[in-house]
C-alpha cells in the first residue's frame, strides 16, 4: 500500500533543494528524492559557481526576470546564513575595435533586464583595474560574484530538515502514474526502484539533466509536453600557479555559451572556461587535454602572458539544455497544470545557467504556481 505525502521533489541539486526548501517554510509536508548518494552531484556541482548579475537574457525571458530576482535573494540568504561568498564583480572584453560597439549593445540591453549598474570602461580604466588584462574596452558589472555552491546546498538542506522536510538518497524514480487514488485521496503514484511506493498531492520535477526522461516515464502526461534533451558540455582547464586577476574576465559572449572565460574560487585558484561541446550523453565528463589548445588563444586574447604548460585538464559539467545546435537557446521551462492539465504536477527543464543564481527565485516562482 502506497504512504500518501504532501509534497515529492524529485532532485537534490540546488534547485530541487531550493524549491523543496521553500515548500517546507510554507507548511508543506516535504520529501526530496535522490537518485545518488549524496546532494548535488550533478550539474549543481559542475559549474562556474558564479552569482551572476542578469545581463544576457533575453528581455522578458524567465531567465533574465528570475536571475535579476535570484541574485539579490542569493545575496541576502549568503550573508544571513555565513556562506562564503564573494561579490568580485567581473568584466566583460572587447579584444578588438569591432567587439566595442557589442559592449554598448550588452549595456542597454542589461538595462532592460533592470541591470543598470554596469559601467563602460577604456583600455587604461580597465587595465587600472587589472593590470595583466589586454583589451580595447570593457564593461564593468560589479554584482556579479562567486559563492561556495556546495556550502549553498548544506544550508538548503539544513532549513529544508529544520522545518520537517526529509531528503531521501539512493532513491531513483522507476515510474509515475499521473490521477491515481489510495484511500480517497488523488494525486500522483510514485515508484521507487527499491519498490516504495508514494501517493503524493504535489511533484516537482527537479531532476536536471534527467528531467525530460523523467517526464517521459509519468503515465497521464501528454508526450508533446516533455521536450527532448539536449546535452551542451563545457570543460574547464585550471590554472597551474596564482592568477594576477581579482575580478573575473568574460570575453563578448558567443553563440551557445558566455565564451572561454576566467573564473576565481573563493580560494583564489582560477579556472577557464567552459567552452561548448554537444555531446550525446549526460554522463560524458571526461576532458580531454588536446581541447587545451583552443583554450590558450581564446585567453591570451585577454591575457597575452599566459605560458605554455600553465593550464591543466581541469573537470567538466553538461549543461541540461532543452535546445539544440545551431538553435536559440531556450528559457526555463518551468510547466506546471495550466499547460500540461495533470494537478499538482510541476517540471522544470531545462534549468541550465543561471540556475545557481536563481534558485531561490525559481523555488518562489514554483511555490507561487502551486499556491
Amino acid at each position: 500500500m502506497a504512504d500518501v505525502v504532501d509534497c515529492v521533489v524529485i532532485g537534490a541539486g540546488v534547485v530541487g533543494l531550493a524549491v523543496a526548501r521553500r515548500l517546507a517554510l510554507a507548511g508543506r509536508e516535504v520529501m526530496v528524492l535522490e537518485a545518488q548518494d549524496a546532494i548535488g552531484t550533478g550539474t549543481s556541482s559542475r559549474n562556474s559557481e558564479v552569482i551572476h548579475a542578469g545581463i544576457y537574457y533575453p528581455e522578458g525571458s524567465l531567465k533574465a526576470r528570475l536571475c535579476v530576482q535570484g541574485k539579490e535573494l542569493l545575496y541576502a540568504y549568503c550573508a544571513e546564513r555565513g556562506i562564503d561568498h564573494r561579490r568580485c564583480g567581473k568584466l566583460i572584453v572587447a579584444t578588438s575595435e569591432a567587439q566595442r560597439g557589442e559592449l554598448q549593445n550588452i549595456a542597454r540591453h542589461a538595462a532592460a533586464n533592470g541591470v543598470d549598474d554596469l559601467v563602460l570602461l577604456d583600455r587604461a580604466q580597465a587595465r587600472q583595474l587589472e593590470p595583466a588584462l589586454e583589451c580595447v574596452a570593457a564593461l564593468h558589472s560589479p554584482s556579479t560574484g562567486i559563492v561556495d555552491s556546495h556550502g549553498l546546498m548544506l544550508a538548503l538542506q539544513g532549513d529544508l530538515e529544520h522545518a520537517g522536510g526529509m531528503v531521501i538518497f539512493n532513491a531513483p524514480l522507476v515510474h509515475a502514474q499521473c490521477g491515481a487514488e489510495v484511500d480517497g485521496v488523488s494525486g500522483i503514484l510514485l515508484r521507487t526502484e527499491d519498490g516504495t511506493e508514494l501517493l503524493a498531492r504535489t511533484v516537482v520535477n527537479a531532476a536536471g539533466l534527467w528531467a525530460p526522461d523523467l517526464a517521459g516515464r509519468f503515465e497521464g502526461l501528454d508526450a508533446q509536453h516533455v521536450p527532448k534533451a539536449y546535452y551542451a558540455k563545457g570543460n574547464y582547464f585550471v590554472l597551474s600557479g596564482r592568477a594576477p586577476f581579482t575580478h573575473l574576465i568574460y570575453p563578448v559572449p558567443e553563440a551557445a555559451g558566455l565564451g572561454v572565460h576566467l573564473t576565481l574560487d573563493l580560494g583564489g585558484q582560477a579556472k577557464f572556461g567552459p567552452d561548448v561541446q554537444w555531446v550525446e550523453h549526460a554522463d560524458d565528463l571526461l576532458v580531454d587535454p588536446a581541447r587545451g589548445d583552443v583554450f590558450y588563444a581564446a585567453v591570451r586574447s585577454y591575457w597575452p602572458a599566459l605560458q605554455d604548460g600553465q593550464l591543466q585538464t581541469g573537470y567538466a559539467g553538461i549543461r541540461p539544455k532543452i535546445s539544440g545546435p545551431g538553435q536559440p537557446s531556450a528559457d526555463f521551462c518551468i510547466q506546471d497544470a495550466g499547460v500540461h492539465g495533470v494537478p499538482g504536477l510541476v517540471n522544470l527543464f531545462g534549468i541550465e545557467s543561471p540556475g545557481l543564481t536563481s534558485c531561490l527565485a525559481i523555488a518562489d516562482e514554483v511555490a507561487g504556481r502551486l499556491a
